[in-house]
């Protein structure tokens, strides 16, 4: 979930103190002392404003998350009482959910975002916007790559991409220069496409991409293999027109454009 400014990041941090606090209230109520029972609900009741407060400042309209729960678990096929089952909790709470008469717990929105393949702050905005219909020109195509694990994603649309917990940026293709040149070779059906980089483990051409119109050739490469590829010549269109963007990635530099 990203926190979009430092008041709600401090919201969630009291908030969470607060759910230590109450774990540790749980363990003591086994003592059964009225005066414990007493602080328990005090801590419960702090609990609830603090979290309510975190979702005014968030401006969550429950009726319009309610209604996307709703809208949410149908397209799983689910029915109120095998949602509950799955979390652990009554078919009633989420049918107060669903009709606007409260929020999920904090602990409740992780659990939904994984059994709905929803984003947390999709849910809480009580909205899942869609992207207008492609072209369908690869041409277009939009790289990215993950910083953590080096995952590399692709792709035609206006999708949100994350990788390793984190959303990606599309990476911008920049004009190449003398250090990721590559010499192509015609070599009849095919290009022999050489780069003068280096392959080490920290510092190597990643992959190499051709799209055209309506194609996109992926090769990738490694560490300590040599930096060449094989590229079939592919015609790019409906018009039967050779032709495409060439790119190469390069692990400390980013996309290039050859």
């Amino acid at each position: 979930m990203h926190l979009k400014n430092e008041n709600l990041h401090m919201s969630l941090i009291i908030y969470g103190s607060m759910d230590m606090m109450i774990g540790t209230n749980r363990f003591f109520k086994r003592n059964n002392t009225k005066w414990m029972k007493l602080y328990g609900a005090f801590i419960e009741c702090l609990h609830r404003i603090i979290y309510d407060i975190w979702m005014e400042e968030r401006s969550v309209d429950s009726n319009k998350m309610g209604m996307l729960l709703s809208r949410l678990r149908k397209e799983k096929g689910l029915t109120q009482n095998q949602l509950a089952k799955q979390m652990n909790i009554s078919d009633k709470t989420i049918s107060k959910w669903e009709r606007g008469m409260g929020y999920p717990d904090i602990s409740f929105l992780e659990v939904l975002s994984q059994i709905f393949h929803v984003d947390i702050d999709n849910i809480l905005s009580g909205e899942l916007e869609s992207n207008s219909t492609q072209s369908g020109n690869l041409k277009k195509v939009k790289f990215f790559a993950c910083p953590h694990c080096g995952n590399i994603i692709y792709n035609t649309g206006n999708a949100d991409i994350s990788c390793c917990g984190r959303k990606l940026s599309e990476l911008t293709a920049k004009p190449t220069d003398k250090l990721h040149m590559a010499t192509i070779e015609d070599a009849g059906d095919e290009y022999y496409i050489t780069f003068h980089h280096e392959m080490s483990k920290n510092h190597f051409i990643s992959f190499v991409a051709y799209a055209t119109y309506d194609k996109i050739l992926f090769l990738k490469l490694y560490p300590e293999q040599e930096a060449a590829v094989r590229l079939p010549k592919l015609l790019g269109g409906r018009k039967s027109k050779p032709g495409g963007n060439l790119y190469c990635y390069c692990s400390q530099h980013g996309l290039w454009l050859l």
